[in-house]
């Protein structure tokens, strides 16, 4: 299960673009043409006239180890570029320019080819090898490519050879944050994409997958969070406890691995967009686990006797931010992973797990932490 990371790339810096490029999925519109020709969903560059071939280089919205990239040339059939490389960066620092606005019809400039040329980036590491691209019909626009590379990457150069079409280009991978520049006593989200945290299984995404919850901001909307289908082993009448949980025989569950071992000081539970199927309660527990107790639970369905309350099971209320702190939660020691459960179905938006990180002690190197700074 790979997180997709989030849409939220910037454009450095690219030699051409004719045509101008959208976050959506990739869409075609047979009437619509501007001054430079017919209006394509993508980056396009004009048909290369002189020596070279064009290129762009994209920062990543979450900087990560990357697993995977689908190059889409959807709508793309007689213009796609016919091949591609990808070559992979870790900048100390953000790039000291960004292309922005409309640059449809616009080339990079002799001063901005001075500008990236301080970056090397034509002798950045090759995640994929020049490799042929198929064209945008349907039934093989989506073009694959498995990576194995063990560094962190907060930049790409994407190389067209030698110009042409591409849709869409998704990266596929694990968010990771360099953990020596945040404080001990420094409060984050242990769970958040951004900073690693991973869904490591689940037992039901009928409507929305719970890799969701760990995203950036709020939800857009239901579909950007976990949402399960109807349970059938519900009761035909509902009956409540005393504290108006109702009293259900089953529920669904969903499994993370923390960024970074942490101590986890306060939780929110955002039922945003969730207002007729928000879960009636929910509840969290949390455990330490080595690498080699991680894959037992994974052939076990996460049936560990490891698990231990964090948080005991709480009302719920639709489209609401449900706080929880030091008060209601349980655990006082560092957990690498959590599981949240909820009763009996529904949808839940965001999943905030705040703490602090600690320290890779003797005691965490004797159980084998993985350091997730690349």
């Amino acid at each position: 299960n790979l997180n997709v990371m989030p849409s939220s790339n910037t454009l450095v810096f690219c030699t051409d673009n004719n045509r101008q490029n959208y976050r959506e999925p990739p869409q075609f519109i047979t009437s619509a043409f501007t001054e430079f020709g017919k209006w394509m969903d993508g980056w396009e560059t004009r048909r290369k006239r002189t020596p070279g071939h064009d290129w762009c280089i994209i920062q990543l919205g979450v900087p990560g180890l990357i697993h995977g990239f689908d190059v889409d040339t959807s709508f793309f059939t007689g213009n796609h570029s016919p091949y591609i490389s990808i070559q992979a960066g870790c900048l100390d620092q953000e790039s000291p320019f960004t292309l922005e606005g409309d640059r449809t019809g616009m080339a990079a400039s002799d001063s901005q080819m001075a500008a990236v040329a301080k970056l090397g980036s034509e002798v950045w590491p090759e995640l994929v090898s020049v490799s042929q691209l198929q064209p945008g019909y349907s039934d093989c626009c989506h073009n694959y490519f498995k990576v194995s590379f063990s560094r962190r990457v907060t930049h790409l150069r994407l190389n067209m050879y030698p110009d042409g079409g591409i849709a869409r280009l998704r990266v596929y991978g694990v968010g990771l944050r360099d953990w020596s520049s945040v404080s001990t006593d420094q409060d984050v989200d242990l769970v958040a994409l951004t900073n690693g945290g991973v869904c490591l299984g689940y037992s039901d995404a009928h409507f929305g997958h719970p890799r969701n919850m760990i995203g950036l901001g709020r939800a857009a909307n239901m579909a950007d969070g976990w949402e399960t289908a109807r349970r059938l082993d519900r009761p035909k009448k509902l009956q409540a406890d005393q504290r108006g949980i109702l009293q259900v025989p089953g529920w669904e569950w969903a499994v993370f691995r923390l960024g970074h071992p942490g101590l986890i000081s306060s939780v929110e539970v955002d039922t945003n967009h969730f207002k007729g199927n928000f879960p009636d309660s929910c509840r969290i527990e949390a455990c330490t686990l080595t690498p080699e107790e991680k894959a037992q639970c994974i052939g076990s369905r996460w049936n560990s006797g490891k698990w231990r309350v964090l948080l005991p099971p709480q009302k719920l209320r639709p489209h609401h931010i449900h706080h929880y702190g030091k008060m209601e939660l349980k655990l006082s020691h560092p957990v690498t992973h959590v599981r949240l459960i909820i009763a009996p179905d529904g949808g839940i938006s965001r999943l905030r797990l705040w703490g602090r990180p600690i320290p890779f002690t003797a005691t965490l190197a004797s159980k084998k932490w993985t350091v997730y700074k690349l």
